[in-house]
């Protein structure tokens, strides 16, 4: 805070005068009433410190309230007094009012209807007067020494002994200096009933009054309470004072005084009301803070929990949810189907007893029924109001320029909806759409995903004589996305039959689309009766010219009766991990020769490996999903595989296949991140 103050005057030896310019803050009353003390000390003037100091708190504070400018501080004191004159800059009519001894008592109400403030100079001032100057406002007060021959003030001497009202009634100085410095505990949980019970109780003693009562409605639904209480009840007659609190809405409130007419009576109870209602509105306002808060909070949460669900019929479910009781008595979502019609999707009730009821209501017609307020509602993209006997009102469910249906809400058990509720409400509607929406379009790319993944794989394995096959196919985490990982049992002109397992990069629909040719030109190849080397060359041709990056790794068996009972296999790996040989009589191990993935390179190489199983014998083919299957920084491999298919010696190919998946799924509890494809080939001759 910046000051700048003059030297004492030039004038008698006992005089002094300072000049102080402070800024219209809330810190200046303190400042100015810090001048005024020093000077008074200085003055030996200290039975005057009481009077001056509220005086002057009142003036530089009405300054600051109302001017808004700058303030100069004079204060000049000799033996006999002290002089204060507080002026402000705003602008205003150029006159000079120039008031002489202090008013008397019956001119106090022309002085009131001025200001309060002014009200308190009048009584307590020797002379006081206002100046209009070109350059803004002066405000003086003037306090004499009392003493013999001296002018009268209503002082009664020091405030650890003057009453609260002077011989002739009217308010000591001390007491107003009490009113005005009672103030709410900070360190309170609730301070504002006992700042508004002391304030009520020193303005009760001041004026005399039997008793009083401040009432209170803070808009919450509970009505108007008693927040103070002074004395006795109020009682109600022709002299009980009543002074409306000036608060703002939801906030309504008045003081009451029992007490009987008088000249300062309404002028200190319009005081005090105004005291407490400046801490009202402050409260108020941190209510509302506090509430607006509260409020982004909640739909912070509630974006949350909508955006984690991807499942419309539980996003549905979840809206009530979060609803019920915060927002309302009871909520109802209706969505809107392919013809147009409204259907109850979810509800739900802070009673549910009541449930039934909001049913049966919910689905009645009629033109003034809820139904066709919904269809109004949806209809127009508007909030239409609920009436009858479940009322309140709903909101359309819009997102991105579609109509989904609406959101209807009850009112509350003991108030109706405020604007804020009603706009966190309508906040509600439209992440709820948005939820809706989502969810909807995950489901539709879920159900393209699984009819194209099946697309991709054969419905049914071949049922052959003296061969068992058997596969697990266990898609990625994301239901929504298509897989690389395809497997496939065919049948050869020359009679055998081709197991094929593959995998190809990346996923989604550009991976389904490479996944869905090897597929096709595997099939065309091999009906045309090519040999195994030339299908993998001519298919690595085809995924070269074809670019994209893409690439495919193969693994394809030609499996035939060969001598006795075994099965002659022949086995050409394309980058393919080697499959495990499980022995009938215990014991796995890896088979085969790697060779060159699709795709890649011009020119490949795909070594050929001749099997021979015996009954019992079974080959594991696999994809990477499975080794690579992680566990924190650990993965499946190749060798828990191994370790794994051993046990399985002897069992058919349907339980050997379901085992290994199961071991693979069990390895970790997080949701695959790669296809999980298993294919056993068994050798089931008795």
């Amino acid at each position: 805070m910046s000051a700048e103050a003059g030297a004492t005057r030039s004038g008698g030896a006992d005089e002094h005068v300072r000049r102080v310019r402070l800024p219209a803050d809330r810190r200046t009353p303190a400042a100015a009433r810090a001048v005024v003390r020093t000077m008074l000390l200085e003055a030996r003037l200290p039975e005057l410190l009481n009077e001056a100091l509220l005086l002057t708190t009142e003036l530089t504070t009405n300054a600051v309230e109302h001017a808004r400018t700058e303030l100069d501080i004079e204060v000049e004191a000799d033996p006999n007094g002290l002089t204060v004159t507080v002026t402000d800059f705003a602008s205003g009519p150029v006159d000079e009012l120039i008031v002489g001894v202090r008013n008397t008592t019956s001119d106090i109400t022309e002085v009131a209807t001025r200001g309060r403030g002014l009200l308190l100079v009048d009584h307590f001032s020797s002379r006081w007067g206002t100046t209009y100057l070109p350059t803004g406002k002066g405000v003086w007060f003037r306090l004499d020494r009392p003493g013999p021959g001296g002018p009268a003030r209503p002082s009664a001497g020091p405030p650890v002994t003057e009453p609260e009202r002077t011989g002739d009634g009217t308010p000591s100085a001390a007491a107003m200096s009490d009113l005005m410095q009672i103030t709410p505990d900070p360190y309170a949980d609730e301070p504002l009933p006992e700042f508004a019970t002391g304030l009520l109780t020193r303005v009760g003693e001041m004026v005399g009054a039997a008793g009083g009562t401040v009432r209170l409605d803070r808009g919450d639904g509970l009505g108007t309470q008693v927040f103070a209480r002074y004395g006795r009840h109020p009682r109600e007659s022709n002299e009980l004072l009543r002074v409306p609190l000036a608060v703002h809405r939801p906030y309504t409130g008045e003081l009451e005084l029992d007490a009987a007419p008088s000249t300062y009576a309404r002028p200190l109870a319009v005081l005090a009301a105004e005291r407490l209602s400046l801490h009202l509105e402050n409260d108020r306002l941190r209510r509302a803070d506090v509430r607006r808060s509260t409020w982004l909070t909640f739909l912070a949460e509630a974006s949350e929990l909508l955006a984690q669900s991807l499942d419309v019929e539980l996003t549905m479910a979840l809206i009530p949810q979060l609803v019920v009781p915060r927002l309302g008595q009871w909520c109802a979502v209706h969505t809107t189907d392919e013809w147009g019609r409204l259907r109850l999707a979810a509800s739900s009730h802070a009673d549910e007893a009541m449930l039934p009821q909001l049913h049966r209501i919910l689905q009645e017609t009629g033109p003034d029924s809820i139904q066709s307020r919904l269809r109004e509602a949806s209809r127009n993209a508007a909030q239409v109001p609920l009436g009858g006997p479940m009322e309140g009102f709903a909101v359309p469910l819009i997102a991105r320029g579609q109509r989904l249906g609406t959101l209807a809400v009850g009112r509350h058990q003991r108030h109706r909806h405020d604007p804020d509720e009603v706009s966190v409400l309508e906040d509600v509607a439209r992440r709820a759409a948005l939820a809706i929406e989502n969810a909807r379009i995950h489901a539709e790319r879920r159900r393209v995903a699984q009819t194209l993944q099946q697309s991709l794989l054969p419905p049914v394995l071949p049922v052959v004589e003296g061969i068992g096959f058997a596969a697990e196919y266990v898609p990625t985490g994301d239901d929504a996305e298509v897989g690389g990982d395809f497997y496939d049992v065919v049948p050869l002109p020359d009679g055998r039959w081709l197991v094929v397992v593959g995998d190809v990069s990346g996923k989604g629909v550009q991976a389904a689309a490479v996944t869905g040719l090897v597929r096709d030109v595997i099939r065309v190849l091999v009906g045309d009766g090519k040999p195994l080397p030339e299908v993998l060359s001519r298919l690595n041709e085809t995924l070269v010219e074809r670019g994209g990056g893409r690439y495919c790794t193969l693994a394809l068996a030609a499996v035939s009766p060969g001598d006795g009972d075994q099965l002659d296999v022949s086995l050409h790996l394309a980058g393919h991990d080697r499959p495990v040989l499980l022995h009938g009589g215990g014991g796995a191990t890896f088979v085969g020769t790697g060779g060159t993935a699709l795709g890649l390179l011009d020119t490949i190489t795909t070594p050929t490996a001749e099997l021979a199983l015996k009954p019992g014998d079974a080959l594991i083919f696999y994809t990477d999903g499975v080794t690579e299957r992680r566990r924190g920084r650990e993965l499946f491999g190749t060798e828990r595989l191994r370790e794994s298919a051993a046990p399985l010696a002897g069992y058919s190919a349907d339980v050997v296949a379901a085992r290994l998946r199961a071991a693979t799924i069990a390895f970790s509890v997080e949701p695959p991140r790669d296809d999980i494809a298993v294919l056993v080939l068994r050798n089931d001759t008795p």
